[in-house]
């Protein structure tokens, strides 16, 4: 018989005894079965847990991720909270030890955190085509070291503004653009361009497919899609469709190129060479493609927005640009911009614009606050103070160092000059700047995303003058703010802004 049972059996007895007898049982019972189902009392490493219903819980991680993070950690009061997708337990984080933790132990996996609870990614496996190396990092990462090369770089870099300029000639010479659109329009264009083959990139009908098959994987990644994976919706039969239109279109690329009598320097000739089989080098592409797009555009879009507003640091740059024409290129030539851009040698491109990197720096400070996602793949580990067990999944809010106010002066305002010499405001902290990772976790593509955006910038500052408006075209007196929710494309807060030009170098 155990203690409880036996206490009841008291509390009976005393019914019969008397009423106060009963009544001081009772709360006695009372008690002592509030002591043996209550929850063991919290130990000082357990992290405590957001309450509801799981599912409900979760939802606004995946469609306000920024706001859940900021009013959770709010509410909480701590500086790590835990909660459940499914059957996963997400433990979000902050502050300058957890951060050093979160990109230095090798616990974490990055591949494994943004695969479910991102999940926009598209997988061969998921259309019954195998390829053993999409999930391995170093034989991505090795792939993009190869491709990315200074002299491959090199090779391409005529071509890729060849494709830029064909782009920008269809906006005409004077009009307005959707940065959010045109822009990122010129980034997939690159992309491609880097990644794939040139009968590919200048195939523009093949181009808007690919991109379309890119936006609707992009945009399958839904809250219910994530949360309830095995419901047959339309995100889901969407996911599948795009998948098969993307290997099917990529395919047919890979396939021309492999029968091509000569083989050329384009990527897809370049993952032929070492023995790579179509679906291992469309595992390359895709990887590319899902990897640049997405960052590469926001900053691309945002750091023309930032110059529109800081008059000074846009001279500046314009200034640098131009002298590099000047040192590289033959002044008095009659060759149109695009074409003396791409004479400009990539070592150039790489190591001499210090100040279109300060503004691509600040610009990413300022935009790029996402939340990070990893998933401890190894034992329980010890935290910010708290056990993280294996097999849950961790995020770090990136804004916890951005705009902290207590690493940068001022931080929600465009200063590019916080990272002269004389203020290295971004080393007052341990990995306090992450826009191209940090730790065991860098950007492999860092330098083809700063190229992909200085060609970008110099090509607009260069050969167009423009300004930032509102819907009626009028002047836009303030630089709206980015939507930190918007993990796709950070569009501004509130009304869209466009871009008004008029080109003035051919």
């Amino acid at each position: 018989m155990t203690y409880l049972n036996r206490t009841i059996l008291a509390l009976l007895a005393s019914l019969q005894q008397s009423p106060l007898m009963f009544f001081a049982t009772s709360v006695a019972v009372l008690v002592i079965i509030a002591f043996l189902v209550a929850p063991p009392k919290a130990k000082p490493t357990d992290i405590q847990k957001l309450r509801g219903l799981s599912i409900l819980t979760a939802w606004p991680f995946f469609t306000r991720r920024h706001d859940f993070l900021k009013l959770n950690f709010a509410k909480v009061g701590e500086q790590v909270f835990t909660f459940k997708v499914l059957q996963h337990f997400v433990t979000a984080t902050k502050g300058e030890d957890a951060r050093r933790d979160f990109f230095d132990n090798k616990s974490f996996n990055s591949t494994e955190g943004y695969k479910i609870l991102m999940g926009a990614v598209p997988r061969l496996q998921d259309i019954d085509i195998k390829s053993e190396s999409q999930d391995n990092v170093s034989w991505f990462n090795k792939n993009i070291l190869t491709l990315f090369d200074r002299a491959r770089l090199s090779d391409v870099l005529p071509t890729l503004f060849d494709d830029m300029q064909k782009r920008m000639d269809s906006w005409g010479k004077e009009g307005r653009i959707d940065p959010f659109k045109h822009v990122y329009d010129l980034v997939f264009q690159m992309t491609v361009r880097m990644a794939t083959c040139r009968e590919l990139s200048t195939d523009l009908d093949a181009v808007t497919r690919l991109q379309g098959l890119y936006w609707t994987l992009e945009k399958s990644a839904t809250p219910t899609s994530l949360l309830l994976p095995w419901f047959p919706g339309p995100a889901k039969r969407q996911k599948e469709v795009a998948t098969k239109g993307i290997y099917a279109l990529l395919d047919h690329f890979v396939e021309c190129r492999r029968t091509a009598d000569v083989p050329t320097s384009d990527a897809i000739d370049v993952l032929l060479s070492q023995g790579n089989d179509n679906q291992n080098i469309i595992a390359v592409i895709v990887g590319v493609i899902f990897a640049g797009v997405i960052n590469t555009g926001i900053v691309s879009c945002w750091t023309l927005l930032f110059l529109t507003h800081n008059p000074e640091w846009k001279q500046k740059v314009e200034k640098e640009v131009q002298s590099l024409i000047v040192k590289h290129t033959n002044t008095i030539s009659s060759e149109p911009l695009h074409q003396r851009l791409a004479a400009i040698p990539i070592s150039a491109w790489e190591d001499e614009m210090p100040v279109l990197g300060v503004v691509i720096r600040e610009t990413i400070r300022l935009v790029l606050n996402g939340a990070a996602l990893r998933r401890n793949v190894h034992g329980d580990l010890h935290m910010a103070g708290k056990i993280i067990p294996k097999g849950n999944f961790v995020t770090y809010p990136l804004y916890d160092a951005h705009l902290n106010s207590n690493i940068y002066t001022n931080p929600n305002e465009f200063d590019p000059d916080r990272f002269s010499p004389d203020r290295e405001e971004d080393k007052k902290e341990k990995y306090a700047y992450l826009g191209w990772g940090a730790g065991r976790h860098p950007c492999t593509g860092m330098k083809v995303a700063k190229l992909e955006i200085k060609i970008v910038v110099a090509l607009f500052i260069v050969g167009y003058e423009y300004d930032l408006v509102d819907s009626s075209g009028k002047h836009s007196k303030s630089l709206p703010k980015p939507d930190y929710n918007d993990i796709q494309q950070a569009r501004p807060v509130g009304e869209p802004c466009y871009l008004k030009f008029k080109r003035v170098v051919a």
